[in-house]
């Protein structure tokens, strides 16, 4: 095999030289090493030794003890943390999560038998080059998640690992050789073990990936059936309608690759992608509740929307997400077929107006291309029809934008403390006041004036003591 050179960063080659010059072994190891292989840039740099942690520790001056006890010291270097653990073999794992206990080992070959996947078992060092004893390399070049060793053997250590192949297969676009897979659906029913912070995190990254269609290979090994049975039933319902040329399911996963395809995506940050992509993945999780038949046996999804936000809030809270996470999430969800209103409307521009009041100037900025890429999942047949709708919601909104009309309290031009110099009682009734001072401005934007609300709520006042 032709030897890899791997350029890593400074302070992680500094790191590994100077246990070198002490007498210990010390190489870069798993994800930094498949990464820089690939081609990729590593989200960090892991570093395995043979020293024990406190010989680590005696090296260099800023350490933080991570997990001492499972052997990881985190060396400081120029305000970046590199982890830095101790080989060693893994206890029993009687959690079926976690080790019992750790052993210390002087092998490396040891250490890396312990690991998932093949190409996350192979080690770097600057002056010995590739450590590859599973075959990594040989993965990498067939495309191939494969267990380290015998797969029963490595889910039954850590269930967690289902969802990580699951969740590698997506990022790199790899597929699951044959024996992980039979493996996998074996011991989905373990799952129900893993704590739902990182079944999380699996699925934000898989969603997050090139291949979001892995979803489909979670629901066919079982997967879903433990953690997200919301999927099931989505991957189980038909779409027998015009609009629709896939299964719910399908249709979703369709959906979030065209998302990822959109500019806004491409160019946000990666928790504002996570927010895109959950929306997309549970935008039409109500339908399976919400399917009716019509005379002529067509399906329909009547209120899904709705329910849709019910189920979404549902999962994101079961998973642990954010406060802020789920009320973005939901609020899009809701909201992700409102163009649909422009048709019942005559005034398209008080009924944008309305919208963008409901789901505020930043997030409809982001149900855009979310409606977008749930127009370009659906049938071609209807696709220029949706997207000239969308089009004219983007043209009343822009406008809208660009003349900074008032869609919110926050830009009324009046608040709460102007009712209360009026004669308004703090609470309940001084909030109702100001809704219906906004609903006034939303009709009409050349409302928003202080003279002119001012005026309209002393009357209002005022009424109300003549009665």
């Amino acid at each position: 095999m032709e030897q890899i050179t791997i350029t890593m960063p400074a302070d992680a080659a500094r790191i590994i030289e100077t246990l070198e010059q002490a007498g210990y072994e010390a190489y870069a190891v798993g994800g930094c090493v498949r990464d820089s292989v690939l081609g990729r840039v590593p989200e960090d740099w892991d570093i395995t030794t043979s020293a024990s942690p406190e010989q680590v520790k005696a090296l260099f001056p800023r350490t933080i003890d991570t997990g001492i006890a499972h052997g990881t010291v985190t060396v400081m270097e120029n305000r970046v943390g590199y982890e830095v653990t101790t080989y060693r073999v893994d206890g029993v794992y009687e959690d079926g999560r976690h080790p019992s206990s750790v052993t210390f080992t002087a092998s490396l070959e040891e250490d890396l038998l312990r690991r998932d996947f093949t190409i996350n078992a192979m080690a770097y060092n600057p002056r010995t080059g590739l450590v590859d004893l599973y075959d990594g390399m040989g993965d990498i070049d067939r495309k191939c998640i494969r267990c380290v060793g015998v797969p029963m053997e490595r889910f039954s250590e850590d269930a967690l690992r289902i969802l990580r192949a699951l969740r590698f297969a997506s990022q790199l676009g790899f597929e699951i050789e044959e024996q992980t897979l039979t493996a996998m659906k074996e011991l989905a029913p373990r799952l129900a073990a893993v704590s739902a912070e990182r079944v999380r995190v699996e699925l934000v990254k898989l969603l997050g990936g090139a291949h979001p269609e892995m979803l489909i290979t979670a629901f066919e090994t079982g997967v879903s059936d433990v953690i997200l049975q919301e999927w099931n039933a989505m991957m189980t319902t038909t779409q027998h309608n015009p609009h629709h040329i896939y299964d719910v399911g399908r249709h979703t996963v369709e959906s979030i690759k065209a998302l990822h395809l959109e500019e806004a995506y491409q160019a946000a940050d990666p928790h504002t992608k996570m927010i895109y992509d959950m929306t997309m993945f549970l935008h039409d999780s109500g339908k399976p509740a919400c399917m009716t038949y019509d005379e002529n046996g067509r399906q329909h999804y009547y209120g899904h929307a709705k329910a849709s936000t019910e189920i979404a809030r549902t999962v994101l809270r079961r998973l642990k997400f954010d406060n802020d996470t789920i009320d973005t999430v939901t609020v899009l969800v809701r909201n992700h077929d409102c163009r649909f209103e422009l048709g019942k409307c005559e005034d398209k521009a008080k009924c944008v107006r309305r919208i963008t009041s409901r789901v505020g100037i930043e997030r409809m900025e982001m149900l855009f291309p979310i409606q977008k890429a749930d127009i370009l999942a659906q049938s071609p047949v209807y696709l220029e029809v949706g997207l000239r709708e969308l089009a004219r919601m983007r043209k009343e909104f822009d406008h809208i934008v660009a003349e900074q009309q008032c869609v919110s309290m926050r830009t009324l031009a009046i608040n709460g403390k102007t009712l209360i110099e009026l004669g308004y009682v703090p609470g309940p009734e001084l909030g109702e006041t100001l809704s219906r001072l906004l609903e006034t401005v939303l009709e009409d934007p050349a409302a928003n004036t202080a003279e002119h609300l001012t005026e309209l709520a002393s009357k209002w006042l005022a009424k109300k003591a003549a009665k």
